[in-house]
């Protein structure tokens, strides 16, 4: 792609960086924001410098967060003897849209993957059973992808939490093998949450 000015080829360039971004999609949206107002433009590039620079992750849960505890961890109003272990940020989204769950959560921040080079150590494992030492769990719920890695990361988790006297269950399999957590529509996504089995009995299914 030929271009009349190196400043519009540098932000095309970054642009195509983004997931799912081709080249042709970047110089689209560089062009719609050279045509927009300079005051809107600013705004938006002030909103990504301040994402980089405050966001923060949340010290109980490790989600994503505005402050050093997130607002599902500080609510009294949820059940905090109920924990939703799931791969990332987006899969608290997808749960909570579905306004079926009412427990807290933990972010792994990832999924065992050998042929990544991601091993359990790599995830948020050790920070998960400091929570259940503490005493105050009750039930472990795994909403994890229904992928090869998603069930690698589960048979690893139950080996390491089995010890403890919790329940320890995962949401039922109306989701696809295969299925990305992120991408199950909400109706599908809830049923699978009020639905969970213990996670021992899924594993002859």
């Amino acid at each position: 792609m030929n271009f009349s000015s190196k400043l519009l080829e540098d932000a095309v360039a970054e642009f195509a960086k983004l997931p799912g971004v081709g080249q042709k999609t970047a110089l689209r949206l560089v062009l719609h924001l050279l045509n927009q107002d300079k005051n809107d433009v600013e705004r938006f590039s002030a909103s990504i410098s301040k994402l980089l620079n405050e966001i923060q992750f949340c010290q109980v849960c490790l989600n994503i967060s505005d402050h050093s505890v997130c607002q599902i961890c500080a609510s009294p109003k949820r059940d905090h003897a109920t924990i939703c272990v799931v791969e990332d940020t987006r899969d608290v989204m997808a749960i909570e849209n579905t306004n079926q769950y009412n427990g807290v959560y933990h972010v792994l921040g990832g999924l065992i993957s050998p042929m990544d080079g991601v091993g359990p150590s790599d995830l948020q494992v050790d920070s998960l059973i400091e929570r259940l030492k503490a005493g105050d769990v009750q039930e472990i719920i795994f909403a994890l992808s229904a992928t090869m890695e998603g069930d690698t990361t589960l048979f690893y988790l139950h080996k390491r939490l089995k010890s403890f006297e919790i329940t320890i269950s995962t949401i039922a399999r109306g989701i696809a093998f295969g299925g990305e957590l992120e991408y199950v529509d909400e109706i599908t996504l809830g049923r699978s949450i009020t639905t969970r089995v213990p996670y021992i009995n899924s594993l002859s299914k």
